[in-house]
């Protein structure tokens, strides 16, 4: 089981690029190419909803649950 974070894709969509939403965001480029990358464990409530707020997305479109497979 994991959680798949598909930020790229969402931001993407929206037409946003890495340096543009960091700065929305009040994060730093490193931090947020860490999340977008999935090289994270975790992520604050306080970062991923101002994310959301900044992408016009809801936490789902971001977060992915996938199961293993058997």
């Amino acid at each position: 089981m994991a959680i798949i974070l598909r930020l790229d894709r969402v931001m993407a969509d929206r037409k946003m690029s890495l340096n543009e939403l960091a700065e929305r965001v009040g994060i730093s480029n490193v931090n947020l190419s860490n999340i977008k990358t999935g090289k994270i464990s975790a992520i604050r409530f306080s970062t991923l909803n101002a994310i959301c707020s900044t992408l016009k997305c809801q936490p789902g479109d971001i977060l992915e649950f996938v199961e293993d497979k058997d």
